[in-house]
């Protein structure tokens, strides 16, 4: 094979458009042991090419099946059980009702005689306030006289 020949075909190969005969020619350029100086970087990886393709795997492979009782039966068992759950969840599900009003719960007779009985309730409140300030006002004396400040 001509030398310029080999490196458009290698050029080729490396831009990954050469065809497999191309790339049978080249394998089969590089096998020979009279190979330029410069292209002998190249001639390792065609022959490695060259005797992996030869190469076959023959010990068995073990296949197993897996149990009954394996983890994919378990799942899939959960997910049912899951949606399940949800369904009845959603159909049982009670929406909060929408808020009452005093208006609409109670009548305005109703909702009188309790504010009066709160405004009722604020003057005895107030009474009883104003008891505590005299009481205060008489702690106030009596430490007076008791510590003879």
């Amino acid at each position: 094979m001509e030398l310029d020949k080999v490196e458009k075909l290698v050029e080729k190969y490396f831009d990954a458009t050469t065809t497999v005969a191309e790339e049978e020619s080249l394998r089969d350029y590089f096998s020979r042991e009279d190979i330029p100086a410069h292209l002998e970087q190249y001639a390792p990886m065609f022959q490695y090419f060259a005797v992996a393709k030869e190469e076959r795997y023959t010990k068995k492979l073990a296949l197993t099946k897996t149990p009954k009782g394996s983890f994919r039966t378990l799942y899939k068992w959960v997910s049912v059980a899951a949606v399940a759950v949800f369904t009845i969840g959603v159909y049982f599900y009670n929406s909060t009702p929408k808020p009452v009003t005093l208006a609409e719960e109670f009548t305005p007779e109703e909702i009188a005689s309790a504010q009066e009985a709160l405004a009722l309730l604020a003057i005895n409140f107030n009474k009883g306030t104003e008891q505590l300030y005299h009481l205060e006002e008489f702690q106030k004396n009596t430490n007076k006289f008791l510590t003879k400040e």
